[in-house]
């Protein structure tokens, strides 16, 4: 029994180990392409993104300025025009220290809907995770104000994790959070805007830094727009020191984000502290509640 036990619980430490997504305000899509068939998704590469012709802000406003208003006018599109969304999420986090391998993940994302106030759509998040080896087969799930607040994972592979029993945890709990910068509950295109919002508002307050737009970037073959935001001057509430973000032309949505940490020392290069790339994106494939639900016959929980 006490064999049992443990390896219940060193099952549910694996299980979510890497397996919820936040950002940084997280979430960054690229593509729109179709979704994958399963047996391609396993054939991933890590993103790939081009970098070209620099444009620097006007001058007289806050060199953020420029930035807040085009994440307020992306923030005003996701709520109004995207109710939900398909992708292979990326995900590559720097955790005590340690920077962890590329993370896969098939994801589906139904947006919070308010009207008037009132919550009349709930967030709803699904994932199943594709490689590397050692994680290929877990899923989760995540529905809000549903299941106590609490999200619904479980074990793939072979051997006696393959076949434990699902597990009810909740999202900001030890055991789900282990391995992971962020819970489930951050997870979301919206969300990140809103966090990135939050962050320019706060380093605006703490005083002037570097921001550029680069033009006619690409991430696995879409065009963006980057934007790089430089600290100048090192402070407490800084959490990064260079941090980018690939806003989608045409779609007018980030698609990935990623933070660098200061130089450890004067020369060497800046330490990635997280990054986010969603790809193969499908936005609005209308899904429905059964997408959503832990006892749908196509998942495995």
């Amino acid at each position: 029994m006490t064999r049992t036990l443990f390896s219940i619980f060193e099952s549910a430490r694996l299980l979510i180990t890497g397996a919820v997504v936040g950002v940084t305000a997280t979430c960054l899509v690229s593509g729109l392409q179709a979704q994958q068939p399963q047996q391609n998704r396993s054939q991933l590469t890590n993103p790939v993104f081009r970098v070209a012709n620099s444009v620097e802000p006007k001058k007289g406003v806050h060199p953020l300025d420029p930035a807040l208003d085009k994440a307020r006018s992306g923030l005003n599109h996701i709520q109004a025009d995207i109710a939900d969304y398909q992708c292979t999420l990326v995900k590559r986090e720097r955790i005590n220290g340690v920077l962890g391998d590329y993370e896969y993940m098939h994801t589906k994302v139904r947006n919070r809907k308010v009207v008037n106030g009132k919550v009349v759509v709930t967030l709803g998040v699904y994932m199943s995770f594709l490689k590397p080896e050692k994680i290929r087969g877990r899923e989760v799930l995540y529905v809000e104000g549903a299941n106590n607040g609490k999200m619904i994972a479980h074990e793939g592979g072979g051997g006696l994790a393959g076949i434990l029993p699902s597990l009810w945890l909740r999202p900001d709990g030890p055991v789900a959070m282990r391995g992971n910068r962020y819970p489930i509950t951050e997870v979301g295109i919206e969300m990140l805007v809103l966090r990135l919002i939050e962050k320019g508002e706060r380093d605006k307050r703490l005083g002037l830094c570097k921001v550029k737009f680069v033009n006619k970037c690409k991430v696995s073959g879409r065009i963006c727009t980057m934007l790089q935001v430089t600290q100048i001057e090192r402070k407490k509430e800084h959490d990064f020191y260079v941090a980018r973000v690939f806003i989608d032309d045409e779609l007018n949505i980030p698609v990935r984000y990623a933070a660098y940490d200061w130089p450890k020392k004067t020369g060497t290069k800046p330490e990635l502290i997280e990054e986010y790339t969603y790809m193969d994106l499908k936005v609005n494939p209308g899904f429905k509640a059964v997408d959503f639900d832990h006892e749908n016959d196509k998942y495995n929980f």
